[in-house]
């Protein structure tokens, strides 16, 4: 093997074989590929504070304003997987600046909309330039990180901008929004992009599969069709209930799954090679990121309001007081890297991270109406503990996958995430909205039987003491419903520790070594 002149030779001690070590121009590669990764976590919550903005300058009808939130998502998640396999085969690097100009240009299209049509068209647009991005910042890293060990503390680094970046991005929104205008929330987007697009081809290296066979384009709209009806069912039931048309629309996706399942299987040039899921940790990595993913936004669901409707802070106070649990998360991947790479069994370190966002959910449990640090504790112990376990299976995953597949297997665990925290909404915000529900009187208005919010309406449009007693019992039966749904969280992670120490055990994968043949 050549080595660069920032690379050095090492062993791999479970292959024997040798290993070029990432030198100061991977790494500041890397550091490029966090930018783009950065913004693109951030766009999913960045609108949070300039929606209401938006809606008094483009005046969006009901059903606009909810695409102009939603679609950024609804494509992201439904493109991964296909995303992923084109980068497979055309480059990633290639992608990955298609994308980002695809990005940067669709972001000044979405800073100067002048109508709600044109936003929602660039929203849609942001969210394919996000689905290249993100499969091929993790394909690209596997590609430049050989060695197992700087690759995990890549990993990890990865895995807490991504966390970090949805935290970041509603509050960097409301600042931006209080001291400029809705479209300065875009316009951050176009110097990462412009800085990727100079440099990139000179930092990052290219890389695809040498022998992708041909390109199963039926695939495609089988996938969106899978993957978009269920993550919309998804994500309306946490706030509209279990209507008829959401069951329908899961049901619906679920079918296309099965079909879509069935093609890759069959076809001789599938769009997912099956034979990813042979290695024994990939498939329970797939898994355990879902869990994973369900967990965190499963909590964030309750967090957010229990800032704003319960305590009574502003959405900037809220988004403020919300970066405080994001302190500890930075601490959390590398501890997981270091405890591996001394030789503690990985199957331990997931059961662990499971575990302590167990307490963070049993904390939770604990809160009452007015327990502002026992609830920020708690989402900072749960957001711990999950991205302890997101960097260790994100690790193992992409360790399992061969490296010409490395962008198929990175959109499969995206995806798995996608459909985790949608999954965490609806499961968690159903049982939480029950609770609520049944603590609310037969006697209140119909709305505040419907939502804290419209409690809250409703009770400051009634007479002194009436209006207070309202609010009060709203707020108590709130907290009830996030602690019916802490509990059940906590459960399933429980039963997540337990399946990670079971299925994780021992396991192994040299990093030259294709699944096939991974060491057990």
């Amino acid at each position: 093997m050549t080595n660069s002149p920032s690379s050095t030779n090492a062993t791999d001690p479970a292959s024997g074989t040798p290993n070029s070590l990432a030198g100061r121009r991977e790494w500041t590669a890397l550091g490029v590929l966090m930018l783009p990764l950065l913004l693109v976590s951030m766009d999913v919550s960045v609108l949070y504070f300039a929606i209401p903005a938006i809606s008094a300058d483009l005046e969006p009808s009901g059903t606009q304003q909810l695409w102009i939130f939603d679609i950024y998502a609804f494509v992201l998640a439904g493109l991964l997987m296909t995303m992923g396999s084109i980068g497979d085969r055309v480059g990633r690097r290639r992608l990955l600046l298609i994308g980002a100009a695809a990005f940067g240009t669709a972001s000044l299209v979405a800073a100067y909309a002048n109508s709600a049509e044109t936003l929602i068209a660039a929203r849609a647009v942001l969210g394919i330039g996000g689905a290249t991005l993100m499969p091929s910042t993790m394909a690209l890293l596997r590609t430049m990180f050989t060695d197992p060990g700087q690759r995990a503390k890549a990993i990890g680094l990865w895995s807490g901008v991504m966390t970090g970046g949805i935290a970041l991005g509603s509050v960097l929104s409301g600042v931006l929004v209080q001291y400029f205008w809705w479209g300065s929330v875009f316009l951050i987007n176009l110097p990462a992009m412009a800085l990727l697009l100079l440099i990139g081809p000179f930092l990052l290296p290219e890389s695809k599969n040498p022998a992708p066979g041909r390109f199963d384009r039926p695939s495609v709209p089988l996938s969106l069709a899978a993957v978009l009806p269920v993550i919309y069912g998804l994500k309306e039931i946490p706030s509209e209930g279990w209507h008829v048309q959401y069951v329908v629309s899961i049901t619906v996706g679920l079918l296309f799954a099965t079909l879509f399942v069935h093609r890759q299987r069959t076809t001789a040039s599938p769009m997912i090679d099956p034979t990813l899921f042979r290695a024994r940790g990939f498939a329970p990595s797939v898994l355990l990121n879902l869990l994973s993913a369900f967990g965190m936004m499963g909590s964030a669901f309750f967090t957010t309001q229990y800032l704003q409707s319960v305590l009574g802070k502003s959405a900037m106070e809220a988004a403020l007081w919300a970066l405080l649990p994001s302190v500890p998360i930075g601490m959390a991947a590398p501890l997981a890297t270091t405890l591996v790479q001394k030789g503690v069994d990985r199957a331990y370190v997931v059961a662990s991270g499971f575990a302590i966002a167990t307490c963070g959910y049993g904390m939770l449990a604990l809160a009452g109406p007015d327990s502002l640090w026992l609830v920020l504790a708690a989402a900072g112990v749960l957001a711990s503990g999950i991205v302890m376990v997101m960097s260790q299976i994100m690790d193992l995953a992409m360790g399992s996958a061969p490296v010409e597949k490395a962008g198929v297997a990175s959109s499969l665990m995206e995806t798995g995430a996608e459909f985790g925290g949608a999954l965490g909404m609806a499961v968690l915000g159903s049982i939480g909205t029950a609770v609520y529900r049944h603590g609310i009187p037969a006697s209140a208005p119909a709305p505040a039987h419907e939502t804290l919010g419209g409690a809250l309406a409703v009770a400051h449009q009634l007479p002194g003491r009436t209006g207070d007693a309202l609010i009060a019992t709203a707020r108590e039966a709130f907290t009830d419903g996030m602690h019916g749904a802490a509990i059940a969280g906590a459960l399933l992670l429980l039963g997540a520790a337990f399946t990670a120490a079971r299925t994780l055990r021992g396991l192994r994968v040299p990093a030259h070594e294709t699944p096939a043949k991974a060491a057990v």
